[in-house]
């Protein structure tokens, strides 16, 4: 098969280098031409360019941009493509950007992979990234059932543990597991860098091991995708945020009252519940 990817990142560049594997002809773009040599010469794709007519063959793209470049990217590529060309993308809010780009292509299936690393850019690229790591798929009543056949086929071969729901739920979902996360990491950081007494600041920094290591990484990572998330799944990540602060407030006034009590049942409870969002 013909597989074209839109967007050599960490994504893009380990979704090619998977899919390769399996035989499909990798078709890349990407915006500079030193990312297209680079995906060609760690075997992530057959033939790259900066041009998206080179995509004219493809029987199925995946669009792996920012955020807010998909609808755009998608309004470009339907100048030129068959219409039995199947359209997929890997961004990590569905509901608007199904919306649109499924009034705009018959054959779009909303799709993303929940796998990544701290990296970025092409030489971050891994093999097996999407094993045994999720994959929803958000297909509407609309969307036809051999564009869905094809992506999940597609992914079943990334060895993913494939999940289908309505855009919607997908956001209200990751806007807890995902994207609360990344705002709750982002504040802890700027809370530290709070601190005015500058010692004692240079002794945190110093002392920092793997509690702050873990809690602290989706909040430093990359600015532009935290923005979009925000940006893209206001209303869910709103109620969410909102949903941690009373959590946090109610901590916060147990402390004051000294309600050891009290306290040590939330994170009685806390031990509980955590391994039903943890499957390793």
């Amino acid at each position: 098969m013909n597989i074209g990817i839109l967007g050599l990142g960490l994504i893009g560049g380990s979704l090619g280098l998977d899919l390769r594997s399996h035989g499909h002809h990798i078709i890349g773009v990407s915006r500079r031409t030193s990312t297209c040599q680079a995906a060609v010469a760690i075997g992530s794709v057959d033939e790259a360019s900066v041009n998206l007519n080179i995509l004219a063959s493809a029987e199925v793209v995946f669009i792996c941009t920012p955020l807010g470049l998909i609808v755009p990217t998608v309004e470009q590529l339907i100048t030129f493509l068959p219409a039995t060309t199947v359209v997929t993308d890997v961004g990590s809010v569905k509901s608007p950007i199904v919306r649109v780009a499924s009034s705009l292509w018959h054959n779009f299936v909303g799709g993303h992979p929940m796998a990544g690393t701290a990296e970025s850019g092409i030489e971050a690229a891994l093999r097996n990234l999407f094993v045994n790591r999720p994959y929803v798929l958000t297909p509407t009543p609309t969307t036809p059932k051999s564009a869905i056949t094809i992506v999940e086929g597609l992914v079943k071969e990334l060895g993913s543990n494939l999940y289908y729901c309505a855009p919607e739920q997908h956001d209200n979902a990751v806007s807890w597991i995902s994207h609360l996360p990344v705002m709750v990491s982002a504040a802890l950081i700027a809370a530290c860098m709070g601190e005015g007494d500058a010692d004692v600041l240079q002794l945190a920094q110093c002392l920092a091991s793997s509690g702050f290591k873990d809690t602290s990484r989706v909040g430093g990572g990359n600015p532009e995708l935290g923005v979009m998330m925000a940006k893209y799944n206001r209303d869910a990540l709103l109620s969410s945020l909102q949903g941690y602060r009373n959590n946090l407030d109610t901590i916060i006034d147990l402390i004051e009252q000294e309600n050891w009590q009290h306290l040590a049942e939330i994170f009685q409870k806390n031990q509980l519940n955590r391994p039903n969002f943890i499957k390793d």
